[in-house]
């Protein structure tokens, strides 16, 4: 038997898109050690899971590499559709994990798209194979169709710059009690529509602060500087999304991000990918106050949820025999 695990990934939001530049999306991220998806696996004459989704895709990986079979049980799952990533780390770990216990040659990359994923973002497979804060090139915009494209028929946006996230960097995580975030053929839909419309100055304004902002925020390990590039970004994504989800954020990650800006132990706050997810930049230094301003929020929205402290992941997902 064999357990593969990965943490989860925050989704910062994208480059560009606007389809009067010359690329189209390119994701920003990073990966996280917390929470974990954790997978076992061993050979077996057929394919036995009761994890629905998980059964899905130990299937389609039973296939994609030619073996008999496998044995999968999820010990532990992401929360669905929350912006961490939930259907990409699960779908790779699961592929991962059917390949290591049969012993068969495997690159993720490569049959990543097969299982649909890594179709617009390469975040999520580039966190799976490496962890670090990425950024990944994005598709040519000719390539833009109206129609979804077929499964497997997109490769993986290649990784364009990877940092190692600072070891005394946290990132606080606040996850309300609200409705999955965007996900399937809805996704796709409000992507289209976004595409279609989006201001391309928006893109030259978040391409300047990547340059001179971010990416130095990252060479130099500066949490605060890094943390407010990151909430400017989302925030601009955000303009490119109020029509198709209720605001520049959706409700009611509005209302917590507000809370958040004003704790001086948060660096910058956001919505990760589609929420309800809520991130903070933090330190380690300021553990405890960020924890007491996730809660704070909650409270002031008067939702219920969950609030967390993880540690940045450098190393990609992790194989145990």
């Amino acid at each position: 038997m064999v357990r593969v695990s990965v943490g989860a990934r925050l989704h910062f939001g994208f480059l560009n898109l606007s389809l009067a530049r010359d690329r189209l999306y390119g994701g920003l991220g990073v990966a996280l050690d917390e929470p974990r998806v954790v997978v076992t696996a061993e050979p077996a004459d057929e394919v036995r899971c009761r994890h629905p989704a998980a059964r899905e895709y130990a299937e389609r990986a039973v296939s994609l590499l030619d073996v008999p079979g496998a044995a999968v049980t999820v010990e532990r799952s992401l929360p669905r559709h929350a912006g961490l990533g939930s259907g990409t780390q699960l779908a790779l770990t699961v592929l991962r994990a059917v390949a290591a216990a049969t012993e068969t040659p495997l690159s993720v990359r490569s049959l990543a798209p097969e299982l649909g994923r890594g179709g617009r973002s390469g975040i999520g497979v580039a966190t799976f194979e490496s962890g670090g804060a990425l950024l990944d090139a994005g598709h040519p915009t000719t390539r833009f169709t109206t129609d979804r494209p077929a499964i497997g028929s997109w490769t993986v946006p290649p990784v364009v710059a990877r940092h190692e996230i600072p070891s005394h960097w946290r990132f606080l995580l606040v996850v309300p009690d609200a409705d999955p975030g965007r996900s399937g053929s809805e996704e796709d839909e409000s992507m289209r529509s976004v595409v279609e419309r989006a201001d391309a100055t928006t893109s030259d304004r978040i391409a300047g602060l990547v340059t001179q902002n971010l990416l130095p925020a990252l060479a130099e390990g500066s949490a605060e500087r890094f943390g407010e590039a990151v909430e400017t970004i989302g925030r601009l994504n955000g303009t490119w999304y109020a029509d198709e989800q209720g605001g520049v954020y959706r409700p009611p990650v509005g209302e917590l991000v507000s809370s958040l800006t004003e704790s001086p132990a948060v660096y910058g706050t956001g919505q990760s990918s589609w929420g309800p997810a809520v991130y903070g930049v933090t330190d380690v230094d300021h553990v405890d106050a960020a924890i007491d301003a996730g809660n704070a929020a909650l409270s002031d929205a008067g939702i219920a949820g969950t609030v967390t402290v993880a540690t940045g992941r450098n190393t990609g997902a992790v194989v145990e025999k």
